[in-house]
């Protein structure tokens, strides 16, 4: 029998595979070759998710990176309405603001003013602000989704508004707050001025600002006991551990990142409070009420120097440096920033 007819019907031809095959390819015929521009293409295909930021990088850098240049710069300088106005070119003075707001003693009443009102509101925030996620862990799901369209709808009220509404509230003579504490609780309110003693306008002022910091401090902390292990709970409860301690040893340490984070969060916001104080006393606070961010407002705009304005913004941002680190801390511990 010939080779020819021992070959396998479909196999590989044995001198097709040889090298000596191989050479007997009709003359200026090549082996294919693979397709040019891969790297090019590679490229190009590395470069595409940095195209894709690029506006956003570019909106960030003139909304926040050139003005914080620009607020820097300023701080060494003496711009005032002239300067600003004309674009003459403003004289160096060095650390001259500097020095000047730190040796005055009205500078660091505002800190302490403001140290002492964010404090407030931060306990105050996140003791209410947890116990109405506790409270929201515990409904049906319809009242649930209620009481979250409230705090949403809440949330989303502009500071004027709120102002305004709270402004109402603490009428002295229409106001709702002293007519349900002189009718209903039997205390002498009626007529009663809130703001005659600057600590009780601060409780004013401190209402406004917790109002609108709860919703989003509920939310957050609710998504956080969302995911305690309902075992763990269980567990304890089996093993006798009251409500308080169940709390205290298995739901706070699952969502104690998250309450720092929270927390963290409380602690800026507070801390650069303004519109609430500026809009509750109808543009024109009293002194008692100066906090660090009516400071800064009153020297740059009433004393017409943008110079001392901007060195306080700067000392602010190095007094909540600090605080923005551990932010940061918080975050990579719960995995919101890889």
């Amino acid at each position: 029998m010939s080779a020819a007819e021992l070959k396998t019907p479909g196999g590989p031809d044995p001198q097709a595979a040889s090298p000596a095959a191989a050479d007997k390819r009709p003359a200026g015929v090549h082996e294919p070759k693979a397709p040019g521009g891969g790297g090019r293409r590679r490229r190009k295909g590395a470069l595409l998710p940095y195209l894709l930021i690029a506006p956003a990088f570019i909106a960030i850098a003139a909304v926040f990176v050139w003005p914080l240049i620009k607020t820097v710069i300023m701080s060494f300088q003496d711009v005032g309405r002239k300067e600003l106005w004309l674009g003459t070119e403003p004289e160096w003075v060095g650390f001259e603001q500097f020095e000047n707001i730190l040796t005055d003693g009205e500078f660091w009443d505002s800190v302490i003013l403001t140290v002492v009102f964010m404090i407030a509101c931060v306990v105050v925030s996140l003791a209410l602000g947890l116990g109405v996620a506790l409270m929201m862990q515990r409904m049906s799901d319809w009242a649930r989704l209620a009481l979250t369209g409230a705090l949403i709808a809440a949330w989303s009220i502009p500071v004027m508004v709120a102002s305004s509404i709270f402004r109402w509230l603490s009428d002295s003579d229409y106001g709702v707050l002293n007519m349900v504490l002189t009718k209903y609780l039997g205390l002498d309110f009626q007529g009663h001025n809130w703001w005659l003693d600057y600590k009780q306008g601060f409780l004013i002022i401190g209402a406004v600002v917790v109002w609108g910091a709860i919703p989003f401090i509920a939310i957050t902390l609710y998504a956080a006991l969302t995911q305690v292990p309902k075992e763990l709970e269980e567990a304890a409860a089996i093993d006798g551990v009251n409500a308080f301690g169940n709390f205290r040893y298995v739901t706070f340490p699952v969502i104690k990142p998250v309450f720092q984070m929270v927390a963290t969060l409380s602690v800026i916001w507070d801390f650069n409070v303004l519109g609430q104080v500026w809009l509750m006393r109808g543009g024109k606070p009293e002194p008692e009420y100066e906090i660090i961010g009516l400071y800064a407002f009153n020297k740059a705009f009433e004393n017409n120097s943008f110079s001392q304005g901007a060195a306080i913004s700067l000392i602010t941002v190095l007094l909540l440096s600090g605080v923005a680190v551990y932010y940061l801390r918080q975050l990579l511990k719960i995995g919101e920033v890889d």
